[in-house]
């Protein structure tokens, strides 16, 4: 199904970022064969520290808190949940905002920051994860928060759909959990009666990102033993996107396969990690996965594919005028961590950036979650084992830090509000989402 790509950016609140064309996603991360490095003229100056201990900012910015863990309140009167991870953005019908919000919980409905178990909108009893909606003023401000899914497990990361709503991932295959869901962030009604979308298979999901032209989805996977891989699941013929229609699918339905990575001489590429040079490229194909719902053993135990060791954020946009999948490896050379783009027009997978970054003595790695900014390049959300930032990327490939983490945790699911004036994202524990302000 052919989808309008600005219409595609508008549904999904990503309004303004000019991804098709010459706009932001084009560079996203950097030149051709130039790593992506610090000058004194990229970002926003130094960050100053907090007096309050939550966000170090750059001078002339300033956040607000939208949601707390347990001290906000959901329309239903439960507090607000925590484990916040995965997020997007979308536009209301009556112009003010929507956050969809990945809630990470691991354990049960009894846990600290589960997602309260709501009649209706609760796939099983075992699980505390989830999501829920977040409604504010286009300044940021909460008006409400309401489950939109409950009941399932270790939501992590997920992606916008060119249909204008929001596929969560379960990051576990663990006690038959492992699944896509879908969640519509303006029709709360089409979110009853949750079911996984089979077809996308059951693994460790991390992200996922959908090309808005032929409504191909790839997937990535965050786990070890073995490490992870990258999905790509191909629609059935005459497959039209539009909420809800994911889950109606057969579990067959079109083909799920993983990723073969080879070098120029036709030789395997068994681990991502191997790469160091930016603008290494890799010749792709894919292997179906004839056992998607890991009946005999994880789905990644395929023999002869690539793998990372953690497979993380995933965003649809071009690279040198070319659309294609960009993806996060972000362990790769001690934590520094990759971002590729995969051209499915040449089917070749090329290393983009390695993050590895001192800017005004913040030490910026590991990229995680991934989205286009409205001011050109991307922004990245990191989870290293020092502190843990916002950092852009200019189209150029100068990277700065924008924000650091005061918390003692990650941030989590960066997402701009439609009119690019707010970025919303989130600290991982307990669970604290924020409203960033400045001048962008």
């Amino acid at each position: 199904m052919l989808i309008d790509r600005r219409r595609f950016l508008r549904r999904s609140g990503q309004v303004g970022l000019g991804i098709a064309g010459t706009g932001p996603v084009h560079g996203l991360l950097g030149r051709a064969g130039g790593a992506a490095r610090p000058v004194a003229a990229a970002g926003y100056g130094p960050l100053v520290d907090d007096p309050k201990g939550m966000l170090a900012l750059p001078d002339g910015f300033s956040y607000r808190v939208v949601t707390q863990a347990g001290k906000t309140r959901l329309y239903s009167d439960h507090a607000s949940p925590g484990i916040h991870d995965g997020a997007a953005a979308f536009a209301a019908p009556d112009g003010n905002v929507l956050v969809v919000l990945n809630h990470e919980v691991r354990g049960g409905a009894d846990d600290d920051g589960a997602v309260p178990h709501l009649r209706g909108y609760t796939w099983r009893d075992d699980a505390g994860g989830g999501c829920t909606v977040v409604k504010t003023t286009p300044d940021g401000e909460l008006i409400w928060e309401t489950v939109a899914l409950a009941g399932t497990s270790t939501n992590c990361a997920g992606g916008v759909t060119p249909w204008g709503t929001w596929l969560t991932c379960e990051e576990t295959d663990k006690n038959g959990h492992g699944y896509v869901f879908e969640v519509d962030p303006v029709d709360l009604t089409a979110n009853r009666d949750p079911r996984p979308i089979k077809a996308l298979g059951r693994f460790v999901h991390e992200a996922c990102c959908v090309d808005p032209d032929t409504l191909t989805i790839y997937l990535t996977e965050d786990t070890s033993n073995p490490y992870g891989t990258v999905y790509r699941w191909t629609p059935p013929s005459g497959f039209r996107g539009r909420s809800g229609a994911l889950k109606a699918l057969d579990a067959d339905a079109g083909e799920l396969a993983a990723m073969v990575a080879t070098d120029r001489a036709g030789k395997l590429v068994e681990d991502l990690d191997q790469a160091d040079a930016v603008g290494t490229s890799y010749g792709v194909k894919w292997v179906p996965v004839a056992d998607r719902d890991a009946t005999r053993g994880a789905v990644r135990s395929l023999d002869g594919i690539t793998r990372a060791k953690k497979l993380e954020g995933a965003w649809w946009g071009d690279h040198a005028g070319v659309a294609g999948a960009y993806l996060v490896s972000s362990y790769s050379v001690s934590h520094r961590g990759q971002i590729w783009h995969y051209d499915p027009a040449s089917s070749t997978l090329t290393l983009t950036t390695v993050f590895a970054v001192d800017v005004d003595g913040e030490s910026v790695e590991a990229p995680d979650n991934i989205v286009a900014a409205p001011f050109g390049g991307l922004i990245v959300s990191t989870d290293g084992d020092g502190d843990n930032h916002l950092a852009g990327v200019t189209a150029d490939g100068h990277v700065f830090a924008i924000a650091r983490s005061q918390m003692g945790s990650e941030f989590t699911g960066p997402t701009f509000s439609p009119d690019g004036r707010v970025l919303f994202a989130g600290i991982q524990q307990p669970g604290t989402l924020f409203a960033i302000t400045g001048p962008w």
